[in-house]
Order: structure tokens, then C-alpha cells, then sequence
């Protein structure tokens, strides 16, 4: 019953504690010991590196057997080829749809508000952006040489085909068959309540992520560039808070506001990791247990999501090509501006699991239309923090896409959507195994 009671005050408010405590640690020891080379060593680099790096370890510790598992048992019991071609059609041509969206506010509200301008200091900038890979290479590196080679590497594409594979087979082996699926739902009910127990460490790996990064980022680096920082942040809240649940009611008649709730704390997670594939087990855990949303679905769509689906850093590109044409004083046609749009939304597939995505994307956007790549380096300073903000917007977008497709196909429960209650028992029961007590 202790552990019961000591619950109550839930992890959402426990992850925001955590955030806003960390944030004032942070700033506290920062303006008491300005310049110290202790706190340097000692508190940033090392007690809240090695907390928020141990953090961020175990959830991506996590990301790969989830994935594989998850995969493995949802393609099971999509035997029928139809199906799984249908689902992954819906699933791509969702996330091609939602990133063109986003690219099209994002250009539309830059060329508005016009965040840039000429006066910005523009000389001795350089930037050096890694090469996107080719189609041709896109398209055999999809396909694994070595399956465990490509886990190892945390390789999401090579990872999804293996399992997307291995589970139509294991579909089409009879009694064997069987027997293998059902290992992998007792492997799948055994990694989910691994994920549960570290959402229970969350709240304390979040306040030293909070807490290095206040320590470590200069407000000096907004400089001119404050008026573009704040456009892309308000993009990506209208894209967050209005174009997901408007998309989300047109298409399933679902909730916005249960919706909203539900994500809290993926959100928090996603905003203080930074990172898709690391947020991706407690996505994938709530879309479950909190959405109602089939395993089957979940399994497909979101490890999916977490590699090609990259609404934020669409809006991103799409306001900073703006603001570095204006920056240079160089005027972008309604050509240019339509082949930003294809140019990105098609990239964030051909991009998928490349290092720095988001800016190598957004050197390619800028070479379609004869920006100088050197532009980057103008708002490379306050990157960090909008990459926090619109990896929450990425995993939101993720998720309604799940939502939607697994409303479609039939496998939503909307009961358990519905249940404000519904998931918050798994994590009842973790507290109660740490702790050594029951009910």
C-alpha cells in the first residue's frame, strides 16, 4: 500500500519536478560560480554527465530488442502480405503527408514574419555538411548483409526489414511456427516492463539533462538570431497543438484533448533526450497501454516514425531557408520555395538514419535551391534547444499517425483510449517491484 500511496503524485508532475529543478540547479551553481573549473569538472562534466548520460544509455539500451521484439510479434499476425503492404503504404504516405504540412507552414510563416535580414554579419561563416547518401545507396543499405551487425549499429531500416522478414516467416511455419511467436509475446510482455521501471528513473536522469544544459548553453548564441528561434518555436507549437489534433479528429473522430493528455510524457521525454529512437520504448509503451493502440500497429508504425519522420526538423529547414535567403538578400521564386517543400519531405526518407540528419538535410535543401551551405553556421548556436522542442513535435506526430492507422484497421480500443486511468497500473506494479511491496 506504501508504494501505492507514494505514487500519487504521478510521473508526469515527477518528470516536470525534475525538469524545472534541474533548470534552477543548473543556473544556480552558474551565476554563484561563474567560470569554475570544479563545477566544470566535477558537476557538469561529471555528476550530472554521468547521471543524465546513464539515463540516456538505458533507454536506448532498450531501443533495439524493443523494435525487433515488437516487430517480430506484430508482423506474426499480419500473415497476409495485402495487409502488411496496405499498412505500410498508409504508414509512409502519412508522414510524407504530415512533413509537407509542416514545410508549407513553416515557409509560409518565415516569409511573413520575415525573421532575417541583411544587416546580419555574414562573412568569415563556415560550415562543413556531411554528404547525404545517393538513392541507389538509400535503397541496398535498407537491406541487412549482417542482421547483427546492423543491431549492433542501431541501424532502424536494416532493422525493421529483418524483423518485418523474420516474423512472416515465423507466420508461415505451421506448429513451429507457433511455438517460436509465443517466446516472442512473453519476450515483448518482459521488455515492456523493463521500459516501465525506467520510466520509474526518469524524473531523476531529467533533472541532470536539465541541469547540464544550463550550465553549459550561453544565451550569448541567440545573438541576432532570437526573432528566428522564436519563429520555429511557434511553428512547431501550431503544428504540435493544432495541425496533429485537427488531423487527428478529421480522421479517426478521436479526442484531441485525451490525445494531448495521454503524451505528456512521451513529450517530456522526447524534449529532454532530444532523440526519436531513444524516446522510442516509452512511446511505444504508451501508445499500448495508454492509446489502446494493437501491438501489430504500434510495433510497425512507430520505429518506422522514429527513422523517417521528421515533422520538426522539417519546420526547422523550412523557416531557416527562409531566414538565410534573407540573411544573404537572395529572393526565392514560388519554383524555389515548391522544390524546398519536395526536396525535404522526400529526403527524410533518403536521410533516414544518417548522423546530423537534420542539418545534412537542410545543406541538401539549401544546394536545390543555390542557398550557401555556410548559412548553417548563423543558427547552428541555438540549435540544441530547438532540437529538444521538435523531437517532442516528431514522436506527437509519430504517434497520431499510429492513432489513426490503427483506427482504420480495426485495431484500436477505444475503451482503454478513453480510460484516464489505463496504463497507470503497469507503472503501480514497477514502483511496487522496486520497492519489495505489493498492493
Amino acid at each position: 500500500m506504501a508504494a501505492t500511496q507514494s505514487y500519487k503524485l504521478g510521473l508526469t508532475a515527477k518528470i516536470l519536478i525534475g525538469m524545472g529543478a534541474g533548470v534552477l540547479f543548473g543556473l544556480l551553481l552558474r551565476n554563484l560560480f561563474p567560470g569554475s573549473e570544479f563545477i566544470q569538472d566535477y558537476i557538469t562534466d561529471g555528476f550530472l554527465h554521468v547521471i543524465g548520460t546513464i539515463f540516456i544509455s538505458s533507454l536506448k539500451m532498450l531501443v533495439v530488442p524493443l523494435v525487433f521484439i515488437s516487430l517480430v510479434c506484430g508482423t506474426c499476425s499480419l500473415s497476409d502480405p495485402a495487409k502488411l503492404g496496405r499498412l505500410g503504404g498508409k504508414t509512409i504516405a502519412f508522414y510524407l503527408f504530415t512533413t509537407a504540412i509542416a514545410l508549407s507552414l513553416a515557409i509560409l510563416t518565415a516569409v511573413l514574419i520575415h525573421p532575417g535580414n541583411a544587416s546580419m554579419v555574414t562573412e568569415n561563416m563556415q560550415y562543413s555538411a556531411g554528404d547525404a547518401p545517393s538513392l541507389a545507396e538509400v535503397l541496398i543499405g535498407i537491406v541487412p548483409t549482417n542482421p547483427m551487425k546492423a543491431m549492433s549499429d542501431g541501424n532502424m531500416l536494416q532493422i525493421i526489414i529483418f524483423a518485418v522478414i523474420f516474423g512472416f516467416a515465423i507466420s508461415h511455419v505451421g506448429s513451429k511456427g507457433k511455438r517460436v511467436a509465443a517466446l516472442f509475446e512473453d519476450l515483448n510482455e518482459v521488455i515492456m516492463r523493463v521500459v516501465t521501471l525506467i520510466m520509474l528513473m526518469a524524473p531523476y536522469g531529467v533533472f541532470a539533462l536539465m541541469g547540464k544544459l544550463a550550465l553549459t548553453l550561453g544565451l550569448e548564441t541567440f545573438g541576432s538570431v532570437v526573432k528566428y528561434f522564436f519563429v520555429v518555436l511557434a511553428v512547431l507549437f501550431v503544428h504540435a497543438f493544432l495541425v496533429y489534433p485537427i488531423l487527428l479528429k478529421l480522421f479517426s473522430g478521436l479526442s484531441p484533448l485525451t490525445f494531448i493528455r495521454k503524451m505528456r510524457d512521451v513529450q517530456l521525454f522526447a524534449f529532454s533526450t532530444a532523440s526519436s529512437n531513444a524516446t522510442l520504448p516509452v512511446t511505444i509503451e504508451t501508445a499500448e497501454h495508454r492509446l489502446g493502440v494493437d501491438n501489430k500497429i504500434a510495433a510497425f508504425t512507430l520505429p518506422l516514425g522514429a527513422t523517417i519522420n521528421m515533422d520538426g526538423t522539417a519546420i526547422m529547414q523550412g523557416v531557416a531557408t527562409v531566414f538565410i535567403a534573407q540573411v544573404f538578400g537572395i529572393e526565392l521564386t514560388i519554383t524555389d520555395y515548391i522544390a524546398v517543400v519536395v526536396t525535404a519531405t522526400l529526403a527524410s526518407i533518403g536521410t533516414a538514419g544518417v548522423p546530423g540528419v537534420g542539418l545534412i538535410m537542410l545543406a541538401m535543401v539549401l544546394n536545390q535551391v543555390g542557398l550557401p551551405v555556410e548559412g548553417i553556421a548563423l543558427i547552428i548556436g541555438v540549435d540544441r534547444l530547438l532540437d529538444m522542442v521538435r523531437t517532442a513535435v516528431n514522436v506527437t506526430g509519430d504517434t497520431v499517425a499510429t492513432v489513426i492507422i490503427a483506427k482504420s484497421e480495426g485495431e484500436f480500443n477505444e475503451a482503454t483510449f478513453m480510460d484516464p486511468k489505463a496504463g497507470k497500473a503497469t507503472l503501480e506494479e514497477a514502483a511496487a517491484d522496486l520497492t519489495g511491496h505489493k498492493g
